[in-house]
């Protein structure tokens, strides 16, 4: 069957029509049940975690699939293990989160309640990426049903194989009222992105990002955007060289490079740099012995993203950059049978090349060296804020000045997305990195819309007191107002200077 039609008992409706309707079921069902409990709230997040625990094997064999290789045990580790600390932090969390707020509590003795109380949104949209296709839907959907709502994700198209294992699973666990699975190519990603959700989550590129927000803007739903972007490193002139290069070296190469918080590029003090580059390449010769045949060497989703990689290396090889490939001996890469290419270091890059504007998202790091952290800072800052800015090097004076000057969506020292460790600490981009957070309470608060309930039993009222005629008294006691808050201000005003 086409991915224009489908089928509907006896009837044949369009993908948006199919969806239109779904999410109309599940609006209604939000309605007419009200907001959940605490405890149906933490059985829809079991319900949710037993679908990925119950098929863990399945979703490894299926992603392997989709990828042509695929490691497993990196795949169960970042996919399955990766998610489950910060999911039963929500749910331990639940009940605590659900409480109102209570405002001015000497109020109470008077006669005014004032709290805040975090309220379901309805039904969340969530649109889910191909590099980890699992875990990028599960958790910000576990969110989602914290906060007490309904869900429909949209699987990638890039991962098919997964993401039809996620169709089919979904029935068993979720009555389609709680949680919908809906597959299909780009056309249906927009009509998704089109439909009038109470909030649309997506993850992916800044540049599709851009369309979905576009679409949603339609109806007025608001948007989490958790995007990608050149990461950069600096290397303090005091790091542990060694250390710090082998966990770079490392790091680069999580499912292949195919990570939104993955390391782009590397300042290295100028003295230092060769001496880097060599531990780099030595850490890549111990890792990868083999490429071609190595099932733990993670292949390139398809052969688009391939192209497209060992195109910027191409294109900064043809402009004069260095680039030296780690390739095992007798083995010619890249390969484009197995979608593989050799660790790549690549130097000399200036903004004439590709390279140095365009997210990599494969097995390559950029070298450059530095004089002081300045030019590294007035670099970074120059460029669109990344996802993740990483230091290595000691928690000092220097390393707390590049937190305070410049902007990412979060720092990581002498680790890779270290800045992801807490369970409760807030993840997301910040400009073109993304829009929104979400992990721990942020993720509660996302998929929530605070409301203020405020109620008086007075027996004078405060605010009708703006509706004329308007009596002298109140002409003075505005005055008087009027007057004290400016003499408030200006002695703030002194007192600073």
């Amino acid at each position: 069957m086409s991915e224009s039609t489908i089928q509907v008992g006896a009837a044949r409706s369009t993908p948006r029509e199919a969806m239109s309707a779904v999410l109309e079921r599940q609006r209604s069902a939000f309605l007419a049940d009200g907001p959940p409990s605490a405890a149906e709230r933490r059985h829809r997040i079991d319900r949710l975690l037993s679908l990925v625990l119950d098929n863990a094997d399945e979703f490894v064999d299926a992603m392997a699939a989709d990828y042509g290789t695929r490691p497993r045990t990196g795949s169960l580790f970042t996919e399955i293990l990766g998610m489950i600390s910060v999911i039963e932090h929500t749910r331990s969390h639940v009940a605590q989160w659900m409480r109102a707020a209570r405002l001015v509590r000497a109020g109470r003795l008077f006669g005014l309640r004032a709290e805040v109380e975090p309220s379901p949104l309805g039904v969340v949209g969530i649109i889910g990426p191909w590099n980890f296709p699992v875990n990028l839907v599960v958790l910000p959907a576990a969110a989602a049903f914290a906060a007490g709502n309904r869900v429909m994700i949209k699987m990638s198209e890039i991962t098919p194989r997964t993401a039809e294992l996620m169709k089919s699973l979904a029935p068993r666990y979720f009555d389609v009222t709680e949680l919908d699975v809906v597959t299909g190519g780009p056309d249906v990603a927009a009509e998704f992105s089109s439909l009038p959700f109470d909030h649309l989550f997506f993850t992916g590129s800044p540049s599709v990002g851009a369309l979905v927000q576009r679409a949603a803007a339609e109806n007025l739903v608001p948007v989490t955007l958790e995007l990608g972007g050149k990461n950069p490193v600096v290397v303090a002139r005091d790091a542990d060289l060694r250390r710090s290069a082998v966990r770079i070296a490392r790091s680069r190469m999580i499912n292949g490079g195919q990570v939104c918080v993955c390391p782009d590029y590397v300042f290295v003090p100028g003295d230092r740099e060769a001496a880097f580059v060599e531990i780099v390449k030595e850490t890549w010769r111990q890792m990868f012995p083999a490429i071609v045949d190595n099932d733990d060497y993670c292949s390139s989703v398809n052969e688009a993203n391939f192209d497209r990689v060992v195109g910027l290396v191409d294109d900064a090889r043809a402009k004069g950059a260095r680039v030296e490939s780690v390739a095992p001996a007798g083995e010619v890469l890249p390969d484009r049978a197995t979608r593989k290419m050799a660790p790549t270091l690549v130097r000399d890059v200036d903004d004439r090349m590709a390279i140095a504007a365009e997210e990599v998202f494969g097995p390559v790091l950029s070298v450059r060296p530095y004089r002081d952290l300045d030019e590294a800072i007035d670099y970074i800052n120059q460029r669109p804020s990344p996802l993740v800015a990483y230091w290595y090097g000691p928690d000092d004076t220097e390393f707390r000045r590049f937190v305070r000057s410049t902007r990412s969506g979060g720092v990581a020292r002498n680790d890779f997305a270290a800045q992801m460790i807490p369970s409760a600490a807030p993840f997301g981009g910040v400009g073109r990195s993304g829009m929104g957070a979400y992990h721990g309470k942020a993720g509660f608060d996302a998929f929530s819309h605070h409301r203020t309930i405020v109620g008086s039993d007075l027996p004078v009222t405060i605010t009708g007191r703006a509706a004329p005629p308007f009596t002298p008294s109140l002409r003075a006691t505005t005055a008087l107002g009027l007057r004290m808050a400016r003499n408030r201000t200006w002695r703030r005003i002194r007192r600073s200077r």
